[in-house]
This record gives structure tokens, C-alpha cells and sequence, in this order.
């Protein structure tokens, strides 16, 4: 079976940074490029964060495009320097990276690959999607030329992480995320409800680094900072797993439990802004717009991400 080709748009950020690893550890994933976007971090830091995980995985090879500094309408709020470390990657401290990005802006790179190759993509939109909604109001073209949309955002009952209500990469863009809810592309989402049960422990952590590679080490480094928020102000020893679950879509749908429902996401200023609701007693009558995992089995995700891990630590050792 031929693997699914990938474009992940992103705004590294320790869990993204995680999932690239992942999708190059994944056989079953063929990972295209990567687009970036301004969220946790600006975009200068998360374009070179990009490139640095890469080549820290011997995949330089792989395009990187830089995209939006700034969201649609918003000026971006609270960065994630609490969370992530004011690099963006914790604790890690990787060098400069030799590649450079394309000298493409990202919604003009979307637009191309896209068009060039109609139903063969999927992106996976892993921060806030400026990206994706701009290219979609560039190029309408692309809305049925790109066969998914696989995102992680949203809250439906879970509650918010930014905000009471609102989860981060779609309170950082909401408008973003309104323009492609409401694009016609097949979507599925990946909400706080699902990825708060895939909790990396810093036991799993320990067992990764029994394995001396730089893999290892920079996935300890890099989730220092964050383990140290999710203690503080959330009471476990551990971080959740947010945006790699993104990939289980492809490696392991079996663990997920999925629900079609009409979703939207609320543009209005105030308290609500950026936060995302489903109509689960079907009262506006309005056709289901996206799959949402509603529920996940976490810890079976958890070991596999560290067996992939393992595998990818090994094939990079020291």
C-alpha cells in the first residue's frame, strides 16, 4: 500500500516538532513538506525551528516554505513562550540550520502543489491555518483538489486552553479556521477532547533515553519546559500529545472514536472568541461539515509513538 502523502502547515512548537519525527519514523506516511505559520512562536523562529528539526533528523531534503507573520484579521495574542520556551523547542538547543526555506511564500507553495496534483495531498494543519485560509480565498481552485484536511483544534467539551472556551491555534486565527469549516474540504478534527488522553510521561521519557541518539535527547530537551507548565498549572507529570495524534489518522484509526457533526467556530469579539461548537442535537438542521474524534484510546497512542521513537532513535544513534 502506497504511503499517504502529506504537507503539514505548523508553527514549531515542541509537540509539532514531535510530529515531524513521528511522520518520518511512520512508514506509512510520506511527508512532502512543511509550511510554517506564525502561532506559538513568530514565524522567523518558527521557520528556523522547521529546518532544524529536519536536519536534526537527517531530512533536509524536505522543502520547508515560510508563511503568514500575522493572523487574518488579529494581531497574535499570547505567544507560547510559557509553554514551549522562548526558542520554541524547550529546552533543546539545536544549531543553526544549514537549509534555507523556499524562496516561495507557503500559500503560493499550497497553491502549486495542490493544483499539480489533484486528490493526492493531504495537510495536516498542526497551529493556526492563516496559511490554508488565504490560499482558499487566493485560489479557490484548490478547495476540491486537496483531498483533506486533518487538523488539531478545537474544544467542543473539553474546555479551552487559551482561553475558558477556546482552544490556542484556533483562538490565535479564528477567522482562519471559519473560512475553512466552511470550505467545503473533507476535515477532520483533532480536538482537546481527544489529545488530553495522550499523556507522555516523564517515565516514558527516561525509557527513551536509555537509547543514546539525538533523537532521544532532543525529545527529552525539548518537552522539558513544557512538562514543567503542564505540572505547574495542570497537576500531572507529563504533557499531552496534541498535535502528533494528528497522524494516528494514518497509523492507527482503529484507536480513535469519530462523530460527524456540524461544527463552527465563533468570530465574534468578547469571551467567546475562538471557540468551537458542535451541534450535537442537530437544531440548526444543518448538515455535518467534519469527522471529529471525539474520544481516543491515549495510552495505546503513547506507546506507539515511543516505539517509533526507539526505532527512529536507533536509526540516528550516536
Amino acid at each position: 500500500m502506497n504511503p499517504t502523502r502529506i504537507i503539514i502547515d505548523t508553527d514549531p512548537g515542541v509537540d509539532d516538532a514531535l510530529t515531524f519525527l513521528l511522520a518520518l519514523a511512520s512508514p506509512e506516511i510520506q511527508l512532502e513538506a512543511l509550511t510554517t505559520v506564525c502561532g506559538n512562536i513568530g514565524i522567523d523562529k518558527t521557520t528556523r525551528n522547521a529546518l532544524s528539526v529536519l536536519e536534526l533528523a537527517h531530512a533536509s531534503h524536505i522543502p520547508v516554505a515560510r508563511g503568514c507573520a500575522d493572523p487574518m484579521l488579529n494581531k497574535l495574542g499570547n505567544s507560547g513562550d510559557a509553554v514551549h520556551g522562548t526558542s520554541g523547542i524547550g529546552k533543546s538547543n539545536l544549531p543553526e540550520p544549514k537549509a534555507q526555506p523556499i524562496e516561495q511564500h507557503a500559500i503560493d507553495y499550497l497553491i502549486e502543489r495542490i493544483l499539480a496534483e489533484p486528490q493526492q495531498i493531504s495537510l495536516y494543519t498542526i497551529g493556526p491555518m492563516t496559511n490554508l485560509a488565504l490560499a482558499i480565498r487566493k485560489d479557490p481552485r484548490i478547495v476540491p483538489a486537496l483531498k483533506e484536511v486533518v487538523i488539531m483544534g478545537g474544544s467542543l467539551r473539553a474546555g479551552g486552553n487559551i482561553t475558558p472556551q477556546a482552544e490556542f491555534n484556533i483562538h490565535a486565527d479564528p477567522h482562519a479556521a471559519h473560512v475553512v469549516f466552511h470550505s467545503g474540504i473533507p476535515i477532520t478534527l483533532i480536538p482537546l477532547d481527544a489529545t488530553y488522553k495522550c499523556l507522555l510521561t516523564s517515565a516514558d521519557i527516561e525509557r527513551l533515553n536509555k537509547i543514546k541518539s539525538p533523537i532521544a535527547r532532543f525529545v527529552g530537551d525539548a518537552t522539558a519546559i513544557y512538562m514543567d507548565f503542564y505540572k505547574k498549572y495542570e497537576g500531572f507529570d507529563g504533557c499531552a500529545l496534541h498535535d502528533p495524534l494528528t497522524l494516528a489518522v494514518i497509523i492507527a484509526p482503529e484507536l480513535f472514536t469519530f462523530e460527524d457533526h456540524y461544527i463552527d467556530v465563533d468570530i465574534s469579539t468578547g469571551v467567546s472568541m475562538g471557540n468551537t461548537f458542535a451541534d450535537f442535537m442537530k437544531v440548526t438542521k444543518k448538515p455535518a461539515n467534519i469527522k471529529v474524534a471525539l474520544n481516543v484510546r491515549g495510552r495505546d497512542f503513547v506507546e506507539l509513538f515511543l516505539e517509533r521513537m526507539e526505532t527512529l532513535s536507533r536509526s540516528i544513534a550516536d
